[in-house]
């Protein structure tokens, strides 16, 4: 992974087509080495969450080049390298595994990390998963205290209880949330130094309770419209 890590850190302040054009076979390596990783990450997510299985890597892995047209920031490139291991694919609007490699100062998520859950969920999606909270809050408490290093991002929460659900909740702060998602920050060290597959794969098997969970009032949202 240190080639990869360095041709984004390269990147982000030569984000511009000279620059990768003269770099593109330092692209194509950075590129190889991540496919190899997240080919070896799906397998092993595969073995321990029957939700994913017959999934490919083209499922879970996105295109390099941004979407400009209707974007203000015009760098053509992304500064990050992502997977997304989620039941129906990283489309589906479903919960799973997304895990993130961004060097220091690209400005984008912040650094490389892990997270589960949904992040920008349709509001039928959000209300299920709120009554999921008010039905069965322990469970998916219970399960997000399992996910070994994760926290629970709060950033965006409405300020309020919103309308139709219980004030008086013993989870009612979780009706707040517009998103749900577990997140794991990592350093360089865990990328460069670690059976990143192996230990990466490691810590998603503790979020596959909260995945399934979730995914659960995410089907009942759409089986309902």
């Amino acid at each position: 992974m240190k080639r990869v890590l360095s041709f984004l850190t390269d990147l982000v302040p030569n984000n511009n087509k000279p620059w990768f054009d003269a770099n593109k076979a330092r692209y194509k390596e950075a590129q190889a080495i991540f496919n190899d990783f997240a080919s070896e990450l799906l397998e092993r997510v595969q073995s321990f969450d029957p939700e994913v299985r017959g999934l490919t890597l083209k499922d879970c892995t996105y295109r390099f080049y941004r979407d400009l047209r209707f974007s203000k920031d015009k760098t053509p490139y992304k500064k990050y390298f992502g997977v997304f291991i989620a039941k129906g694919g990283k489309c589906s609007g479903h919960s799973g595994y997304y895990f993130h490699i961004e060097p220091p100062h690209a400005g984008y998520l912040g650094g490389h990390l892990m997270c589960c859950g949904a992040y920008a969920p349709e509001p039928k999606v959000m209300r299920s998963i709120r009554e999921e909270f008010m039905l069965n809050g322990e469970a998916l408490v219970q399960a997000m205290s399992k996910a070994k290093g994760f926290e629970l991002e709060w950033d965006g929460a409405l300020k309020i209880i919103p309308r139709g659900f219980p004030q008086d909740s013993p989870y009612a702060e979780y009706f707040r949330l517009k998103k749900i998602l577990i997140t794991r920050f990592l350093d360089d060290a865990f990328i460069l130094e670690t059976d990143l597959a192996k230990c990466a794969a490691d810590l998603f098997a503790t979020c596959t309770e909260f995945n399934t969970i979730l995914n659960r009032a995410i089907d009942y949202a759409y089986e309902e419209y």
